[in-house]
């Protein structure tokens, strides 16, 4: 009895093994080892005036980065960013995450990114590895600003050396269920240089800025796993948890359709974008308004130009209605019972 026993127990221990190998191949050994990462330089980014311009235009713009790695002053509608904790990074309110916490990416050498060279800087912003080797969660786009070239990341770094250092600790990461794991599969080195994008017509220009600005993510519905649904592709429906109101809040339908912002033309969108008003109603603040303003009339026409050539996505989705089942999205948000499942 005790040899079978001891031949039970060993075929169970053999089958668990078998089930963690099988598992570990499917979803990648990055989840033992650690994030694909590759080895970074030693090099210096000059800091050239073009570069400081540059740098800020991006990281006070379309990149908005000081929009997530700031704390907010929520007792104003705008949600303006404390100037004291520019950079500082916060407890962001992502209760599905434990409410994650921004980085301080300020150049305090102790809890900010001072200690870090400018290479590690760069693999964090577009890689997702930090100086320590481990993953950043994606809710630091870093998978959009792998898009960024050479030279812009660059100059990203360059500027982020100059902002004031301000000391910070956040609290660590707490993923929860197996997210922690996870996530060490979704970085993706960046072994070859990334020349400059493409920028001859407005739709490359503007898909550039908008891809750097993450609008697809925001504007575009995700599953309880948090995986995009495809087909709707900026038509809205991600949630946010606006921490103001305490109340949930829903990206809207950006696409040409007429549940969309077909009605909106140029003048109309960059006054949305300068603003973050549409006519007299104050549009949420969730969205960096606060950066996007700091764009320029041509890179917006650009990003309008790209915007109005993505596929049209019929979705209704609204904020000021009563909530309701949505069957495009499976949600509950305004006018979802509007919509139909094709």
């Amino acid at each position: 009895m005790r040899v079978r026993a001891k031949t039970v127990v060993l075929g169970i221990l053999v089958l668990l093994v078998v089930l963690v190998l099988g598992v570990i191949t499917l979803v990648g050994w990055q989840i033992v080892l650690g994030p694909d990462a590759r080895a970074v330089s030693s090099e210096k980014f000059e800091a050239t005036e073009a570069r400081m311009a540059r740098g800020k235009y991006l990281v006070e713009g379309p990149a908005a980065c000081f929009h997530c790695h700031s704390d907010h002053d929520f007792t104003n509608p705008e949600y303006p960013v404390v100037p004291a904790m520019k950079g500082a990074g916060w407890v962001m309110p992502i209760p599905e995450l434990n409410n994650i916490a921004s980085r301080n990416i300020t150049p305090d050498t102790e809890t900010g990114i001072g200690s870090w060279t400018d290479d590690e800087i760069a693999r964090a912003i577009r890689e997702g590895v930090r100086k320590d080797g481990t993953a950043l969660f994606p809710v630091m786009p870093y998978p959009a600003f792998a898009s960024m070239d050479d030279e812009d990341v660059k100059s990203v770094v360059v500027y982020l050396r100059t902002i004031p250092a301000v000391k910070n600790v956040v609290p660590t990461r707490h993923l929860p269920g197996p997210l922690e794991y996870i996530v060490k599969t979704i970085p993706k080195p960046l072994r070859t240089p990334q020349p400059s994008h493409a920028a001859s017509t407005p739709l490359e220009r503007g898909k550039y800025l908008v891809t750097i600005a993450a609008c697809a993510g925001c504007h575009t519905a995700a599953d309880s796993q948090g995986q995009k649904l495809p087909g709707l592709e900026y038509g809205g429906g991600e949630i946010f948890h606006d921490p103001g109101t305490k109340t949930d809040v829903f990206s809207l339908n950006i696409t040409q359709d007429p549940s969309g912002i077909a009605h909106y033309d140029e003048s109309l969108f960059m006054q949305t974008i300068r603003t973050g008003r549409v006519t007299s109603r104050l549009v949420n603040h969730i969205m960096p308004f606060e950066f996007f303003k700091n764009m320029t009339d041509e890179d917006l026409r650009d990003i309008f130009a790209f915007i109005k050539s993505v596929p049209p996505v019929k979705h209704r989705v609204s904020n000021t209605d009563p909530p309701t089942m949505c069957p495009v999205c499976n949600q509950k948000h305004g006018l979802g019972e509007l919509n139909v499942k094709k």
